[in-house]
């Protein structure tokens, strides 16, 4: 069972606190034997063992103490214990066999009834934008998956998801691809290739495909799709229109991924009150509503962002969002 690294720290911290429980324990033992004249058992066998045995609830009654005190305390070690050794069987041993053995299937295909939505292949940062101004227009659609821990994580968000294979027939036809608005091809290069070769047999549907490498766009179009769009080639045409124009406005170079919702590629420069701040500090979506999907790190654009990556001079990022959106974040780019 993989655990998320947030659960695994916060498993680790409670596990440190119980070790440290029971440390404190077994001295607060050693100084009530010291009081009640019980030598024999003033040692660290005796302490450890009747701490566990106490802690687990046995209590074999061997060791007992006499006093009020020693009393007082064996019930203190009782009542915390059932809640520190049963929260660790919990956490550690219950919950993740219960999760593995009831786990519930994933979707495998659509309503019949559902039309006029978008198909999106594969899930990562800019998808996770997508979404968001998906669910904002009201827009029907479905993410085609065969990542099951990706999938597990948004369909508990309840975004609708269907666990296949995007390139195989039978997975474009459960999501029903004959009635879909159109589909979204954005995992690997060749991944989408095989994805538009499918959908193209398939029907007449708008295809739009993400590629990684902006010398393989004139494949996926010859494969069959509407149109191809590459971070790296957006880039490439806003620094030439950069170069021969240096005040150009950078929405007006902005590519358009579909009605109203725009792409682009932002340097952000010196004189930016971004600058020496990192993802979370700068606040960008709460401020101009656009959302960063990507940066670019020593030379490569990823998706792979952290928002405790830091903005420095001259870092490009790849920003979503609606041309007022993007406005607002050209003026914060400086």
């Amino acid at each position: 069972m993989k655990y998320p690294n947030f659960l695994r720290t916060h498993m680790a911290g409670y596990i440190g606190i119980s070790i440290a429980v029971v440390v404190i324990y077994i001295f607060i033992f050693i100084k009530i034997m010291q009081f009640e004249q019980q030598f024999e058992h003033i040692n660290f066998h005796d302490a450890f063992y009747w701490v566990v045995s106490t802690i687990t609830t046995v209590g074999y009654g061997d060791i007992v103490f006499k006093s009020v005190i020693g009393k007082l305390f064996s019930i203190i070690v009782q009542v915390s214990g059932i809640s520190m050794f049963f929260g660790i069987l919990i956490t550690l041993v219950v919950t993740p066999w219960f999760e593995k053995t009831m786990k519930l299937p994933l979707p495998a295909r659509v309503p019949k009834n559902m039309s006029d939505h978008i198909i999106i292949c594969g899930y990562n940062q800019l998808v996770e934008t997508l979404i968001e101004e998906f669910q904002e227009q009201e827009l029907d659609f479905v993410i085609l998956s065969d990542d099951e821990e990706v999938l597990r994580s948004i369909n508990k968000k309840h975004i609708p998801c269907l666990y296949s294979i995007a390139s195989e027939e039978s997975s474009l036809e459960n999501a029903n691809i004959h009635s879909a608005r159109f589909l979204i091809a954005n995992m690997s290069d060749r991944e989408n290739a095989n994805i538009t070769l499918t959908a193209r047999k398939l029907s007449d549907v708008r295809i739009i495909a993400v590629a990684e490498d902006a010398s393989n766009v004139k494949y996926l179009k010859y494969a069959g799709a509407d149109r191809v769009i590459s971070p790296k080639l957006v880039l490439g045409r806003f620094i030439a229109k950069k170069a021969v124009d240096p005040i150009l406005g950078m929405v007006s170079g902005a590519t358009e991924f579909f009605d109203g919702y725009r792409i682009v590629e932002l340097p952000i420069y010196s004189k930016s009150t971004l600058v020496g701040k990192t993802l979370l500090q700068a606040s960008i979506e709460n401020r101009t509503g656009a959302k960063v999907i990507a940066l670019r790190k020593g030379g490569q654009l990823t998706f792979d962002i952290d928002r405790n990556d830091i903005i420095k001079n001259n870092t490009v990022i790849l920003a979503a969002g609606t041309v007022e959106q993007l406005a607002k974040l050209e003026n914060l780019a400086g």
